[in-house]
Protein backbone atom coordinates (compact mmCIF):
# COMPACT_ATOMS: atom_id res chain seq x y z
CA UNK A 1 0.00 0.00 0.00
CA UNK A 2 1.28 3.62 -0.57
CA UNK A 3 0.36 6.15 1.08
CA UNK A 4 0.98 9.97 1.34
CA UNK A 5 0.09 12.72 3.80
CA UNK A 6 0.58 16.32 3.69
CA UNK A 7 -1.41 19.34 5.59
CA UNK A 8 -1.34 22.79 3.99
CA UNK A 9 -2.01 26.52 5.39
CA UNK A 10 -4.57 27.92 3.43
CA UNK A 11 -5.73 31.91 3.88
CA UNK A 12 -9.10 30.53 2.49
CA UNK A 13 -11.91 30.12 5.33
CA UNK A 14 -12.57 26.90 5.96
CA UNK A 15 -15.69 27.08 3.86
CA UNK A 16 -14.31 28.21 0.97
CA UNK A 17 -11.45 25.93 1.15
CA UNK A 18 -13.88 22.72 1.75
CA UNK A 19 -15.47 24.13 -1.49
CA UNK A 20 -12.42 23.94 -3.44
CA UNK A 21 -11.63 20.37 -2.47
CA UNK A 22 -15.08 18.84 -2.68
CA UNK A 23 -14.95 20.12 -6.17
CA UNK A 24 -12.79 17.34 -6.83
CA UNK A 25 -12.68 18.53 -10.76
CA UNK A 26 -10.10 21.42 -9.43
CA UNK A 27 -7.52 18.33 -9.62
CA UNK A 28 -6.56 19.71 -12.74
CA UNK A 29 -5.55 22.96 -11.54
CA UNK A 30 -3.30 21.61 -8.74
CA UNK A 31 -2.12 18.10 -9.58
CA UNK A 32 0.63 17.73 -12.30
CA UNK A 33 -0.23 14.38 -12.43
CA UNK A 34 -4.27 15.18 -13.76
CA UNK A 35 -4.22 15.88 -17.03
CA UNK A 36 -8.02 15.85 -17.27
CA UNK A 37 -11.14 16.27 -14.89
CA UNK A 38 -14.84 16.93 -14.82
CA UNK A 39 -17.67 16.28 -12.52
CA UNK A 40 -20.18 13.65 -13.65
CA UNK A 41 -23.42 13.72 -11.35
CA UNK A 42 -22.35 13.42 -7.33
CA UNK A 43 -18.98 11.59 -9.28
CA UNK A 44 -15.74 12.91 -10.72
CA UNK A 45 -14.13 11.52 -13.68
CA UNK A 46 -10.22 11.84 -13.89
CA UNK A 47 -7.24 11.09 -16.30
CA UNK A 48 -4.00 10.49 -14.01
CA UNK A 49 -0.56 9.76 -15.99
CA UNK A 50 0.62 6.98 -13.96
CA UNK A 51 3.96 5.22 -14.83
CA UNK A 52 4.12 7.67 -17.88
CA UNK A 53 0.39 6.19 -18.96
CA UNK A 54 -3.05 7.76 -18.91
CA UNK A 55 -5.24 6.28 -16.16
CA UNK A 56 -8.93 6.67 -16.10
CA UNK A 57 -10.50 7.25 -12.89
CA UNK A 58 -13.78 7.40 -11.36
CA UNK A 59 -13.63 9.07 -8.21
CA UNK A 60 -17.00 8.24 -5.88
CA UNK A 61 -17.96 10.35 -2.90
CA UNK A 62 -18.31 7.94 -0.02
CA UNK A 63 -19.06 10.53 2.61
CA UNK A 64 -19.41 14.36 3.13
CA UNK A 65 -19.55 16.13 6.09
CA UNK A 66 -18.94 19.78 4.90
CA UNK A 67 -17.07 22.17 5.84
CA UNK A 68 -14.87 19.48 7.39
CA UNK A 69 -14.24 16.26 5.71
CA UNK A 70 -15.14 14.33 2.31
CA UNK A 71 -13.51 11.34 1.34
CA UNK A 72 -13.56 10.10 -1.62
CA UNK A 73 -12.40 6.86 -3.63
CA UNK A 74 -11.82 5.10 -7.37
CA UNK A 75 -11.27 1.44 -7.52
CA UNK A 76 -9.94 -0.42 -11.03
CA UNK A 77 -9.26 -4.46 -11.07
CA UNK A 78 -5.97 -4.23 -9.97
CA UNK A 79 -5.92 -0.83 -7.40
CA UNK A 80 -7.88 1.16 -5.24
CA UNK A 81 -7.65 4.51 -4.83
CA UNK A 82 -8.74 6.05 -1.41
CA UNK A 83 -8.40 10.21 -0.74
CA UNK A 84 -9.52 11.81 2.78
CA UNK A 85 -9.61 15.66 2.87
CA UNK A 86 -10.48 17.49 5.90
CA UNK A 87 -10.41 20.56 6.61
CA UNK A 88 -9.85 22.57 9.83
CA UNK A 89 -10.17 26.05 10.93
CA UNK A 90 -6.68 28.03 11.21
CA UNK A 91 -5.15 31.44 12.62
CA UNK A 92 -5.86 33.69 9.38
CA UNK A 93 -7.47 30.66 7.54
CA UNK A 94 -7.74 27.16 7.41
CA UNK A 95 -5.96 23.94 7.24
CA UNK A 96 -6.15 21.46 4.96
CA UNK A 97 -5.46 17.54 5.75
CA UNK A 98 -4.74 15.42 2.63
CA UNK A 99 -4.69 11.58 3.46
CA UNK A 100 -4.13 9.48 0.13
CA UNK A 101 -4.07 5.53 0.23
CA UNK A 102 -3.13 3.28 -3.33
CA UNK A 103 -3.79 -0.23 -2.36
CA UNK A 104 -2.47 -2.26 -4.90
CA UNK A 105 -4.69 -5.90 -5.06
CA UNK A 106 -3.19 -9.66 -5.80
CA UNK A 107 0.20 -10.22 -7.17
CA UNK A 108 0.37 -6.03 -7.52
CA UNK A 109 1.25 -5.51 -4.26
CA UNK A 110 4.89 -6.56 -4.80
CA UNK A 111 5.35 -3.71 -6.49
CA UNK A 112 4.29 -1.59 -3.09
CA UNK A 113 7.78 -0.22 -2.68
CA UNK A 114 8.59 1.00 -6.03
CA UNK A 115 4.42 2.44 -5.88
CA UNK A 116 5.39 4.29 -2.58
CA UNK A 117 8.77 5.85 -3.98
CA UNK A 118 6.37 7.02 -7.16
CA UNK A 119 3.31 8.02 -4.83
CA UNK A 120 5.62 10.18 -2.96
CA UNK A 121 6.86 12.22 -5.56
CA UNK A 122 3.49 12.92 -7.38
CA UNK A 123 1.93 13.57 -4.16
CA UNK A 124 4.86 16.55 -3.34
CA UNK A 125 4.33 17.80 -6.89
CA UNK A 126 0.77 17.84 -6.45
CA UNK A 127 1.09 19.48 -2.64
CA UNK A 128 3.39 21.93 -4.21
CA UNK A 129 0.56 23.16 -6.90
CA UNK A 130 -2.37 22.45 -3.95
CA UNK A 131 -0.67 24.80 -1.47
CA UNK A 132 -0.59 27.56 -4.26
CA UNK A 133 -4.22 27.02 -5.08
CA UNK A 134 -5.05 27.34 -1.23
CA UNK A 135 -3.55 30.53 -1.18
CA UNK A 136 -5.05 33.11 -4.24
Amino acid sequence: MAHYVTTIDSRLSPEEAFAYMADFSNAREWDPSVTEARRDGTAFELIAKFGGRPVPLRYEVLSTDPPRQIRLEARKPSFTSRDTITVAVAPGGSTVHYDAVLEFKGAGRVFDPLMQLLFNRTGAKAAAGLRAALNP
